[in-house]
C-alpha cells in the first residue's frame, strides 16, 4: 500500500517532522514552496501542514485530493474552514503546543509594559539617563493589581496561574462562565465584560478571532478602562481597533500596550511605532525552538491519526 502524500509549507523545525516522515511521503522546501508552487502541485497530496500561507477557496479548489488541513498552531483564521468542510476536508489546529510559550510571551509582556522597559531601553541606549524618582517616568507594580483575561481557555487560564504567582488578583470574561468549584479551585471569578474593563489594571486578551470578538476593543471600551490601566495582546490583532488604540494611547486614556499581534500585520502604522508607551513584538508568542517542535509534533500527531487510523483529532470545522 503507497504511503499518504504530505505537503508541508513555511519554515518548521525538521526535529519536529520526524515521525511524520517515517510515516508518509513528506515534501518540505520552504526554499521552493511559494504560493504558486503550492497551487500548481497541491493536488498530489493527501495532507497539508499549513504555515505561512492562507487556505482561501483558490487553495483548497488546487488541493483536489486533499483530505486534511491541520494549521500548525492554534489560530485557523487564515483557513476557510466552512468552505473545507463544503469540500469534505477536515481541518484541525494544534491547541495544547502554543499554551505555555504564548503564555510566558503575555507575561513577559504585561511585566515589559508596566514597567516600561520600552521607553527605559530607548533612554539607555540613546545615551540618556532619567532619574526615576520623578513619577512621570515611573511605572506601575504587578502585586496587588487586578488581571482581567479576556478568553479564559488554555493560554488564558495559564496567563492566569502565572499572574497570580505575581501577586495579582485575576477576573475573567469567557462566553460561559466557569463552574463555581473550579473557580474556587483556580481563584478567580467571572466578571462582564463592561465590569471587567473597568476594574482591571490590565487587561490580556486570549479569544480567537471570530465576528463576534472582531473589533471588540475599541474606542468605546478604552474610555471606560482605568487611565492607569494596560492592554496586552498575544491572541489575534483583530480584537482590537488598531486606530482607536492609536488614539487611547495619544491622548492618555489607558496607559500603555503591549501588542504581539497587529490588525494590518506585518505592517505596522508609524504612528504605532512611535509611541513610547507601547512594546511590540513581531508575532512571536511561540517564537522558541522548544514550542515551535513542538507544535510540528502535534501536527503530525492529526494527519497521522486521521490519515492511518481514521480519527480526527482537533478537527475545528465538524
Amino acid at each position: 500500500m503507497s504511503k499518504a502524500k504530505i505537503l508541508v509549507t513555511g519554515i518548521i523545525p525538521e526535529q519536529g517532522l520526524t515521525e511524520l516522515k517515517e510515516t508518509f511521503d513528506v515534501f518540505y522546501d520552504p526554499e521552493v514552496e511559494t504560493r504558486e508552487w503550492i497551487l500548481e502541485h497541491l493536488s498530489e497530496y493527501d495532507g497539508l501542514l499549513l504555515m505561512g500561507t492562507k487556505a482561501d477557496k483558490e487553495l483548497i479548489d488546487a488541493g483536489s485530493n486533499l483530505k486534511i488541513i491541520t494549521a500548525n498552531g492554534v489560530g485557523f483564521d487564515h483557513i476557510d474552514i466552512e468552505y473545507a468542510k463544503s469540500k469534505g476536508i477536515v481541518v484541525s489546529n494544534c491547541p495544547t503546543g502554543v499554551r505555555v510559550p504564548t503564555a510566558e510571551m503575555t507575561i513577559a509582556l504585561i511585566l515589559a509594559t508596566v514597567r516600561r522597559l520600552y521607553m527605559y531601553d530607548k533612554i539607555v541606549r540613546d545615551g540618556n539617563w532619567v532619574d526615576v524618582s520623578e513619577e512621570k517616568y515611573m511605572g506601575m507594580s504587578l502585586q496587588g493589581k487586578t488581571l482581567g483575561v479576556f478568553g479564559f481557555g488554555r493560554i488564558g487560564s495559564e496567563v492566569a496561574k502565572f499572574a497570580q504567582a505575581l501577586g495579582m488578583k485575576v477576573i475573567y470574561n469567557n462566553p460561559t462562565p466557569l463552574d463555581a468549584e473550579l473557580e474556587a479551585k483556580l481563584d478567580v471569578k467571572f466578571a462582564d465584560f463592561d465590569t471587567m474593563v473597568q476594574e482591571a489594571d490590565v487587561i490580556t486578551l486570549h479569544a480567537p478571532a471570530l465576528p463576534s470578538t472582531t473589533g471588540v476593543f475599541n474606542a468605546d471600551v478604552f474610555k471606560k478602562m482605568k487611565k492607569t490601566a494596560y492592554i496586552v495582546n498575544a491572541a489575534r490583532g483583530v480584537l482590537i481597533k488598531q486606530d482607536d488604540l492609536i488614539d487611547a494611547l495619544k491622548n492618555g486614556e489607558i496607559a500603555g500596550a503591549g501588542l504581539d499581534v497587529f490588525e494590518t500585520e506585518p505592517g505596522v502604522p508609524a504612528e504605532l511605532r512611535e509611541l513610547d508607551n507601547v512594546i511590540m513584538s513581531p508575532h512571536a508568542g511561540t517564537g522558541t525552538l522548544e514550542a515551535r517542535t513542538a507544535i510540528a509534533k502535534e501536527a503530525s500527531k492529526n494527519l497521522i491519526s486521521f490519515l492511518q487510523d481514521g480519527q480526527a483529532l482537533n478537527q475545528v470545522n465538524k
